[in-house]
């Protein structure tokens, strides 16, 4: 069931099992296994059923560390949350993602990789993935055909590798039938939580209190309480919620918030391919992303490179993963800029501030960059390539001073808006650097490619092209103590009896693939954990009995 909370009574009160806040890919996920259960879950969504600039203008902050855009246009605060803005990619994580490395202080899970695959197995099905499976050479032969080729190179120093695309899922959209037809999950829309309400000493949630934008209250019980916003929301509602712990809830040993990761991503040197494959699409990111011509087994995918586990182990280096990227005319130009601005709203994502006029005047001002570029990226036109670059993602350093915090400056509804300190440590810089360099050699000595590398990093201060992928993880990180983390291996809050977090804020490490099959993945564990606890004899006891 789908309620606009705007026109429900003022200071309501609704009662329920299960508290699910937020409707992103973690909340939309955790709601509907609930539905299968049969327990009553209620899941509030700050916005409605499509982007408003003034909900969206709740995710505005302050930015005090590297330059990092992190609102309007880069997050999506209504139904589906960021499955609007999603590109689709997907791969699980590798074995060693999971791990603790020597080289890499506060890496590691609680749990390895295997403790995930079943669930791995379920996240396909929710994102409507081909099999899970993703062996080059299942998806693509090394004689494949001309424009859709597998490099192989020495793989005790190079692995390729295969992602797969969702379509991609919108879970506001796909889901959203299922949702309003309901019969156990009721879904609130326009619905912000502004305070989670615990009893003294804070060892159980007893309700959140949420308000809309025009002004009315509405409060929420229940037995059982999820946090699903995002990796920047969830460490702000629990830093707000700060009325019987000062420092915010599960912030007893200063962990919310901290942790705050990004994938960062940069393109280098300059690539000129042998005749061989000068036109395969399979490892160009201009080229592979959401296209029919670059599939395989009926399902869109992509390859891209990375360094062995034994090279990163031997060199001491985080994982990375590189692509080739195709310049195309008008590239970085602001019509350009304006055109990929057009699609977001034809997507129904939130494109800040920037007006439809004005970003229509600004293509109109320059034609030939707005039709050339359009006509390359459309068209798959390998004729109007003007260069080939690197294109790397490299796996962030767990930093403790990378972080959330709140801000002075306050929102529509009185909550303090966030700050944002993003950093970036000194290994990060050296696995961007020696992972194109190793992979520059291989190409080379394999007649691939001839590729000039002049623009390493080094030493020098990050260029104001680095940028993230919009990829907010590590706010909530989950280890087994209280001390280094602020969820445990099941991703409740320590010391808060009936509080979980979902979602990449709980990511302790987090490799360098796409995070959200792996945030569905969770989910679905965390679901299958919420339904046996549904399950134990105290779970029917009055909500006041069990939250006292």
């Amino acid at each position: 069931m789908l309620i606009d909370t705007r026109q429900i009574p003022d200071l309501s009160i609704i009662d329920t099992d299960l508290c699910v806040i937020g409707a992103g890919a973690a909340g939309v996920t955790i709601a509907r296994e609930m539905e299968k259960h049969g327990i009553a879950t209620v899941l509030l969504e700050s916005g409605g059923t499509k982007p408003d600039r003034a909900t969206g203008d709740l995710y505005r902050g302050e930015n005090v560390g590297i330059q990092y855009e992190f609102a309007g246009g880069h997050r999506s605060r209504y139904l589906g949350g960021s499955s609007n803005c999603w590109g689709g990619w997907c791969r699980p994580w590798d074995e060693w993602d999971f791990r603790q490395r020597d080289w890499v202080p506060d890496s590691g899970w609680p749990f390895g990789g295997a403790e995930l695959a079943s669930y791995y197995d379920r996240a396909h099905t929710v994102l409507q993935l081909g099999p899970n499976r993703y062996d080059p050479d299942y998806w693509v032969q090394t004689d494949g055909t001309r424009n859709l080729k597998r490099i192989t190179l020495d793989p005790a120093r190079i692995v390729d590798q295969i992602s797969q695309f969702s379509p991609p899922l919108r879970f506001g959209v796909d889901y959203r039938h299922e949702l309003a037809a309901a019969r156990h999950v009721r879904v609130y829309l326009y619905a912000n939580v502004v305070d989670i309400q615990t009893d003294n000493p804070a060892a159980n949630v007893r309700q959140v209190e949420v308000r809309t934008l025009t002004g009315l209250r509405m409060t929420v019980r229940a037995r059982r309480f999820v946090l699903a916003t995002g990796g920047i929301e969830n460490a702000r509602i629990l830093l707000a919620a700060n009325s019987v712990q000062p420092a915010g809830l599960g912030n007893g040993h200063d962990l919310v918030g901290r942790y705050f990761m990004d994938h960062p991503r940069l393109n280098f040197g300059s690539i000129r391919f042998s005749d061989a494959y000068r036109q395969n699409m399979l490892y160009d990111i201009k080229f592979h992303y959401q296209n029919d011509a670059v599939s395989a087994h009926g399902k869109r995918i992509s390859a891209q490179f990375g360094l062995s586990e034994k090279v990163q182990r031997e060199e001491g280096l985080l994982n990375a993963r590189a692509w080739f990227r195709s310049i195309f005319p008008g590239e970085t130009t602001e019509a350009v800029n304006a055109l990929f601005r057009m699609k977001r709203r034809v997507s129904r994502m939130d494109v800040s501030s920037h007006t439809f006029g004005g970003d229509l005047l600004e293509m109109l001002k320059h034609p030939w960059n707005t039709t050339l570029f359009a006509a390359a990226r459309v068209m798959h036109l390998t004729s109007l390539i003007r260069d080939v670059r690197f294109e790397v993602i490299v796996e962030p350093q767990p930093n403790r001073d990378s972080r959330v915090m709140l801000s002075d400056q306050r929102d529509a509804l009185g909550m303090q808006r966030v700050r944002i300190d993003w950093r970036l440590g000194p290994l990060v810089r050296r696995t961007f650097d020696r992972t194109v360099q190793i992979l520059a050699d291989e190409l080379v000595r394999k007649g691939v490619a001839h590729v000039e590398l002049h623009d390493l990093l080094g030493d020098r201060p990050w260029p104001e092209t680095l940028e993230g992928t919009w990829h907010h993880m590590g706010t909530t990180r989950m280890h087994d103590s209280p001390r280094h983390g602020v969820v445990d291996r099941h991703c409740k809050v320590h010391e808060i009896n009936n509080l979980w977090v979902a979602g990449s804020s709980v990511f302790p490490t987090c490799g360098a693939n796409y995070p959200t099959i792996t945030l569905v993945a969770l989910a679905l564990r965390l679901s299958d954990r919420l339904a046996a606890e549904a399950g134990r004899p105290d779970a029917m006891a009055p909500i006041e009995a069990a939250t006292a």
